[in-house]
């Protein structure tokens, strides 16, 4: 979208009316015109039809024209707008030679008898059709109108603010996506609406691209292919104005279930060149005369490491005489230049590994850089690449199939992830390509769109507008009501599911029941966003509920209700080692949730907009074991016991600890801090089927409890607070409570110490103290942030796992292996420690990879004006290669890990530095580990922090 907004929905005395007391200005486009330009121009007419509910007439001979009109044309391909050029009227300064730009423009007496005109004016043929969808969607059409039937608005009244609108080139060339992984939803869905993936079909696709601004589709793959699964398909892309390619692995414009229907021996060049040859050259030549960009190179049989018995080396002589070859045929099969037509070259896993060993391509091609199939960077364009005349581009992931797991759902991939890598490949020279594996396209609605826009034009988003991005983009298709509300929605849900994916809530430790009240938070959070995307499915108008359930409701509550499906699997398992009642309960719960989610996809797939979407939820996302989904959703085991009378009777749990009683004959104490002031619990709990009643009573005056006495079906949470006014002056000071059972006659002790040092006081504290053995520290909350004239630190709001990150700008500076004052910038950390000696130091990272060449994940860390140690974030074996296991554990966990041990032998005030040595680290959270840190996905809560 343009910045400035060109049209009003009000009468506005001297500007031009697109629509006004019933009438809508003509539209007038030559047949001489792209015939894609044509056709955009009759849905912008049905589009002002839609809004204004009057239907301009659309005509193409400009000598008929009576009254104010919509002059749309393309330079050299309309003559009333090259007239309207030569005349001086229309100011096409910027336009002449330039790619995919455009001019909207008010214009007196275009022709005889027209007073005004409107006028679209492209530099190209997507130029112009990029300038008809810019006025549909600032009159309101939502590029998502048949995606996500997202209605329009109506006004009778739509007024174009006279002047002049200009939009360059666009920041990359080629922008689009990748249908992939399309099996089981869209595929279905497809064939139950289109028959099969055929031009019928791909014009949704390419008019949502068109009115997105993109121009680029490697289409469905997994059991299609595009030439032949209906020969229209390529013809009718290039009408719209959609540049077609094939993927990673489908050189040569043959889709791999060409190879799959046409297959004559191997698909191995070394052993079957003759056949592989012809199959490649009849791709080129059913495609010569189409707009393309053809993928060069091989991998092995369906998207596979090249195979065979063929050392290293020679695979990559193999590789280089293939693209020798297939270069050859495109310029005999295309009569041009092979440097003339548009290529590129995929470094995709190991084939990356081929070129950083030696093997080079002709620099006219494209080198498409890749991600790690998980949204991190795997290698920019270095100096002297950035100097090709091929340029380079970046192959991303929404949704992906392999390990460590496959994603295929609901999007799990946050805007601000998004925007931090793409940023960054854009400003190391990766410009020329974007394009993004999006799936099944329907779950990652938002997501696609952010992706598109930021390759649109770049400079229209920074690190602190990217929320204000989700708040216009939920406007756009729900209204300004409560569109704030929708935007927290989609990032919350996009945040849980960023920080541990939905398919792999099974595959490590989650969110801890036990330490730091981790588990009941998030549900909190979860409960909360649910709630707030329920209240307003309820409120908005009927006409936007479908639209809404699709973009907000379903995502947020399907990820929610998987998620605590999990939290609750693990809490069932510790409740019945713990011998509590509740944990049939949490199975109950588990089985209603695995419910709910089987109930709320059916909703999507057969009442959500009459059953226009059935299918397209049908992917499995519940029972993962390895990469590859399940064969069926598979209910959680979870943890139960066999409830009897003769068990009944109190246990107890307290916060912090998996021990209880009477399991275990003692509990550790439960530790309060004057610092934290946070209240705990004490879990009081039945162990059998009888309900029991209890009493409980303190000894000391400044130990408050939320009840004394009360009968327990399963379980009550005892809430302690501390009167702390009432606290004696101590490093520690203790008390106790007693709980007595009613039913059995036992009672059971909890000790209560608080920690109330005479100093630091709570009100003179500066910086964060440490409580419980560790110093948690959330990035963005510094005391002191020192800048270099080359480099320094700023926030990236709400990137991360928890609060927010500090990244190092500009993203291109230089590293510093040996930070100082004068070359690192550095951020630092007033910090009070209570216990001297050795300790370490946890800088977590956003989980990125070592993507320049030269550069690591490395960053210093030091107290006061101690040396500094670098660290790196990422884990290397014995013989100093990387660790397949270190980088799946940085994508599962969504983070990676620099440690350091540092000695400081006094208590009290200290200064913890962190300093930038490769500045693509990008820092979340620090935990300085005094001894005392408990398991826990996300790390302890932030520290105390004094602000004086």
């Amino acid at each position: 979208m343009l910045n400035e907004k060109a049209i009003a929905f009000r009468y506005l005395e001297g500007h031009f009316p697109l629509a006004y007391k019933g009438v809508a200005a003509d539209i007038y486009v030559s047949q001489d015109d792209y015939e894609g330009v044509v056709r955009a121009a009759k849905d912008l007419q049905q589009d002002i039809n839609k809004v204004a509910q009057t239907k301009p007439q659309l005509i193409h001979q400009a000598e008929v024209l009576t009254n104010n009109s919509v002059i749309i044309g393309t330079i050299g391909k309309s003559g009333l707008v090259d007239k309207l050029i030569e005349g001086g009227k229309l100011d096409a300064s910027e336009l002449s030679g330039k790619w995919e730009s455009f001019v909207l423009q008010t214009v007196t007496n275009p022709l005889p008898g027209i007073a005004e005109a409107l006028v679209i004016a492209g530099s190209d043929k997507r130029g112009t059709i990029y300038g008809i969808y810019e006025i549909s969607e600032q009159i309101g059409v939502s590029p998502w109108h048949y995606w996500a039937d997202v209605p329009v608005r109506n006004h009778s009244e739509l007024m174009f603010r006279n002047g002049i609108y200009k939009q360059g080139e666009p920041s990359v060339r080629y922008r689009g996506i990748f249908l992939n992984d399309e099996g089981p939803s869209l595929m279905a869905w497809v064939r139950e609406n289109f028959g099969d993936f055929k031009h019928n079909f791909y014009e949704h696709v390419f008019e949502l691209l068109l009115r997105l601004k993109a121009n680029y589709l490697w289409p469905a793959m997994w059991d299609n292919t595009f030439y032949e699964d209906d020969e229209l398909n390529p013809a009718v892309a290039d009408m719209y104005g959609i540049v077609i390619s094939t993927s990673h692995h489908e050189p040569m414009q043959r889709p791999h279930g060409d190879w799959k229907k046409h297959k004559e021996g191997p698909w191995d060049y070394s052993i079957n060149e003759e056949v592989l040859y012809k199959f490649w050259e009849e791709g080129i030549r059913r495609s010569a005369s189409y707009e393309n960009i053809i993928s060069l190179g091989m991998r092995g049989d369906g998207d596979e490491a090249m195979g065979g018995q063929l050392t290293f080396q020679e695979k990559i002589e193999l590789l280089q005489r293939i693209v020798q070859d297939q270069r050859h045929i495109i310029s005999e099969q295309t009569k041009r230049e092979a440097s003339d037509v548009p290529q590129l070259w995929a470094l995709y896993k190991e084939v990356q590994d081929y070129y950083e060993n030696g093997m080079r391509v002709p620099d006219d091609i494209t080198l498409l850089w890749s991600d790690d199939n998980h949204g991190n960077l795997r290698r920019v364009p270095t100096a002297e690449e950035r100097v090709r005349s091929g340029g380079a581009g970046i192959y991303y992931h929404l949704d992906y199939v392999g390990g460590p797991r496959s994603y295929k759902w609901v999007n799990s991939v946050p805007l601000q992830k998004i925007w931090e890598q793409m940023h960054k490949a854009y400003e190391y020279g990766a410009d020329l390509i974007w394009v993004v594996n999006v799936g099944d396209l329907k779950p990652v609605e938002c997501q696609l769109e952010f992706f598109l826009r930021l390759g649109w034009n770049i400079n229209d988003f920074n690190k602190d507008n990217i929320e204000e991005f989700s708040v216009r983009w939920a406007e756009q298709q729900f209204g300004t009501a409560y569109a704030k509300e929708t935007a927290l929605i989609i990032n919350r849900y996009s945040k849980w599911n960023g920080r541990l994916k939905p398919e792999l809530l099974n595959a490590v430790p989650l969110f801890s029941s036990v330490h730091y009240k981790e588990a009941d938070n998030v549900l909190a959070e979860v409960h909360e966003t649910v709630a707030l995307a329920e209240r307003i499915y309820e409120e908005l108008d009927e006409s936007l509920k479908d639209s809404f359930f699709q973009l907000a409701l379903y995502p947020a509550k399907a990820s929610a209700q998987v998620l605590e499906m999990y939290i609750r699997v693990e809490r069932s398992k510790l409740y019945a080692a713990q011998g509590r009642a509740s944990a049939n309960t949490e199975a109950r719960l588990v089985k209603q949730l695995f419910e709910a989610d089987a109930k709320l996809t059916y909703t999507y797939n057969h009442e959500l907009a009459g059953g226009k979407w059935n299918h397209m939820m049908d992917q499995l996302h519940i029972g993962y074991t390895y990469w590859q989904q399940p064969e069926e959703h598979i209910l959680p085991e979870t943890g139960t016991i066999t409830l009897t009378k003769e068990n009944s009777g109190m246990g107890v749990a307290i916060e912090g600890s998996e021990l209880a009683w009477p399991r275990d004959p003692q509990l550790p104490p439960l530790l309060f801090s004057n610092y934290m002031r946070e209240t705990r619990y004490i879990d009081l709990f039945n162990r059998g089927s009888e309900a029991f009643t209890f009493s409980a009573t303190a000894d000391e005056p400044w130990i408050m409890l939320s009840m004394t006495e009360g009968s327990v079906n399963a379980q009550e949470r005892l809430w302690i607070d501390i009167d702390w006014p009432k606290v004696p002056e101590s490093d520690k000071i203790c008390g106790t409570i007693t709980l007595i059972d009613m039913l059995n006659r036992k009672a059971f002790t909890v000790m209560i110490c608080a920690c109330k040092p005479a100093a630091p006081s709570r009100e003179a504290l500066t910086g964060f103290i440490e409580t419980d053995g560790y110093i948690s520290i959330e990035a963005e909350h510094y005391s002191a942030n020192k800048e270099t004239a080359e480099a320094s630190w700023h926030v990236i709001p709400n990137y991360g796992r928890t609060l927010s990150s500090m990244g190092v700008f500009p993203v291109t500076a230089s590293s510093t292996p040996e930070p100082t004052i004068d070359n690192s910038p550095c951020l630092e950390y007033e910090v009070y420690l209570v216990t001297p000696g050795e300790l370490k130091v946890a800088a977590l990272i956003a989980p990125t990879i070592d993507f320049i060449p030269g550069q690591g994940l490395r960053l210093g860390v030091s107290f006061d004006d101690g040396p500094v140690q670098v660290v790196s974030a990422i884990g290397l074996t014995k013989d100093g290669s990387y660790s397949e296991q270190d980088w799946e554990q940085s994508v599962i966990l969504n983070i990676r890990t620099a440690e350091s041990k540092h000695i400081v032998p006094e208590a009290g005030y200290h200064t913890l530095k962190i300093w930038m040595v490769d500045p693509i680290v990008v820092l979340q959270k620090i935990i300085i580990d005094t001894g005392g840190v408990k398991p826990s996905y996300l790390g302890p809560p932030e520290s105390y922090r004094g602000n004086k």
